[in-house]
């Protein structure tokens, strides 16, 4: 790391933060069945599908052409990413979101330091390049979030745990201690 600028260490650190965020969701939603990937808890909340299909959109239409073309695509239909037609399957929509994720690794792993400061315009919105790559990391934590908790929740105590286990973070704490040695 030491060898690095900053700028190079920004973009290898947001890659991983995208990478990272992108295996939280699907070890997730691997976790549940289909009728628990399209399931809601109310009418006013979201399935894991639709999270995962407004991301996909919104990571389609924000990449494509990041360095050169609004963010906000003319041909994106957001209110739709919000409804699940009844012949999407759990297949579709992992396809669809594989196809995000490639928009998003495809623009950024390019990006070099120089690109950072570069103005990138979002709803005519200009914004540097690194505003526009952390508006987008909190946005996919966010959804991340939902996918976790929503899948959490349908699995109740089969839930298997993505992180330190609840009342265990001391043998954890030891475990990490006894891998440093």
């Amino acid at each position: 790391m030491a060898d690095q600028s900053i700028g190079e260490h920004y973009l290898e650190d947001a890659l991983q933060t995208f990478r990272d965020y992108k295996r939280l969701a699907e070890r997730a939603f691997e976790q549940i069945d289909d009728a628990d990937f399209f399931r809601t808890i109310d009418d006013e909340s979201n399935s894991i599908a639709v999270n995962m299909k407004h991301m996909a959109g919104n990571m389609l239409s924000r990449w494509t052409d990041f360095l050169t073309t609004d963010g906000e695509k003319p041909e994106r239909d957001r209110d739709m990413e919000f409804v699940m037609l009844p012949e999407t399957t759990k297949a579709d929509m992992t396809a669809y979101w594989d196809k995000g994720w490639q928009c998003v690794f495809e623009a950024v792993e390019p990006l070099t330091p120089a690109d950072l400061l570069s103005t990138v315009t979002i709803r005519g919105q200009d914004q540097t390049v690194v505003e526009a790559i952390n508006r987008q990391l909190a946005h996919y934590a966010y959804h991340v979030g939902q996918i976790v908790y929503l899948a959490k929740h349908f699995k109740a105590s089969d839930w298997q745990t993505l992180s330190v286990p609840k009342n265990k973070s001391a043998e954890f704490n030891k475990y990490l201690e006894e891998k440093m040695k």
